[in-house]
């Protein structure tokens, strides 16, 4: 009953917010360039502000129809909690008539959790550029089937009022099939222009178009999009380009790597999951020089009708793969995965405070192990880091989730 009354009114209060966001970007009127998609927008944006710096403001607090109304309106979002929620509301109005930021280029990172959000956020943006650089069943919960087209459509706003520049994955068909919406110019990125891709424990190097790109993190093949796309907006833009991304920071639960306990070495992932992130960083883990690779992964959310079919597809994609141990966390992965996974090294657990024990029970000293998917991974990671002061670089801070963790035993 509450969820119902939620979704119920998850847009009438939304536009109480939009309203006046409209007013700040009246007499702010910014460039305004989106970036959307499935997976890895957030990766972009950083790799946009490596290269942009204070030029531009970003969207860091929040990405849907109340997170970039909020950030427009400079409404801080400190805890998550309710009590929050009354002063928003009465502070909306003054806030619509502030002083308009000095940056006059706006990066907007913009998802679409439900029917009807991306053309609720591209009616109220209508940028001048979008990078839209994947698609995948996220939020599947919320969608009809076909789900993925449906997701599409969705994002496909973005592209419709877009006014002058498209950049897209050009690999991915349901993308491409929304470019009829558009009367922007449309730029496709193909995996054609990568020559090379080279991963090591802790960098990674894209060679494009005769170029190399060094990084000092760990970033999946896919992210070649998302450097192409940064090419290709600093293009339009007329910017200098620093091929060296020296500014670049990897936003937290996306691939950030730690040392461990016992000498291990910990990738977090954690941050979200759907199948095809899943995919992705799960073959980035297998091309890891690396001996006694563990993997611990969590359940896909919001997933509805799809749930049990895309947990079994997990069971699929992890057997492609030589890791000398599985842990599953969650009654997703308990239920759907592992009955599937013929595996000599694997067990399962409901709750982060049984996986964090069996970890500290077993390690053995020079594992590197891989987290990906939900359900509190990021508890279970603050645990076993060798250096405490890493806890700051873990995803969800804020006081909800601490709260939420400690019920867990974290």
């Amino acid at each position: 009953m509450i969820s119902k009354i939620k979704q119920a009114l998850y847009f009438p209060i939304a536009t109480y917010f939009r309203f006046f966001a409209q007013i700040q970007l009246f007499f702010w009127k910014p460039k305004i360039i989106v970036i959307t998609g499935s997976n890895a927008k957030t990766t972009l944006l950083h790799l946009l502000e490596s290269q942009i710096g204070d030029r531009a403001k970003y969207t860091h607090q929040g990405n849907s129809s109340y997170g970039i109304p909020f950030d427009i309106l400079d409404l801080k979002r400190e805890t998550l909690t309710l009590d929050e929620w009354p002063i928003r509301i009465l502070l909306a109005p003054f806030k619509a008539f502030r002083k308009p930021p000095e940056q006059k280029l706006y990066i907007v990172e913009a998802d679409c959790d439900r029917p009807n959000e991306g053309k609720f956020l591209a009616t109220l943006l209508q940028p001048d550029a979008t990078l839209w650089v994947s698609i995948s069943k996220s939020h599947s919960m919320n969608f009809e089937k076909p789900v993925e087209e449906n997701i599409a459509l969705e994002f496909g706003y973005f592209l419709e009022y877009t006014k002058n520049l498209a950049i897209i994955n050009g690999d991915a068909p349901l993308i491409k099939k929304q470019l009829s919406r558009t009367k922007a110019k449309t730029v496709l990125i193909t995996q054609k222009d990568l020559q090379k891709y080279d991963l090591r424990k802790d960098k990674t190097e894209f060679k494009i178009k005769n170029k190399v790109y060094k990084f000092k993190f760990l970033l999946p093949r896919e992210s070649f999009y998302q450097i192409m796309a940064t090419l290709k907006i600093l293009d339009y833009l007329k910017l200098h380009f620093d091929p060296s991304f020296s500014k670049f920071v990897l936003p937290p639960g996306r691939c950030s790597v730690f040392q461990g306990i016992k000498n291990t070495t910990l990738i977090d992932s954690s941050y979200n999951a759907n199948l095809s992130s899943m995919k992705v960083i799960l073959e980035m883990f297998n091309q890891i020089p690396a001996g006694k690779k563990w993997a611990v992964l969590g359940d896909m959310l919001e997933q509805g009708t799809e749930e049990q079919l895309e947990h079994e597809e997990l069971a699929e994609i992890v057997l492609k793969y030589n890791l000398e141990k599985i842990i599953l966390m969650g009654p997703r992965v308990s239920k759907y995965t592992y009955p599937k996974l013929k595996y000599p090294e694997i067990v399962s657990f409901i709750n982060p405070k049984e996986t964090l024990d069996y970890l500290n029970s077993n390690l053995k000293g020079g594992e590197i192990i891989l987290f990906k998917g939900a359900r509190f991974l990021e508890g279970v990671i603050e645990h076993l880091l060798k250096n405490k002061e890493d806890v700051s670089k873990l995803c969800r801070r804020e006081k909800i989730w601490e709260k939420r963790r400690s019920k867990w035993g974290l």
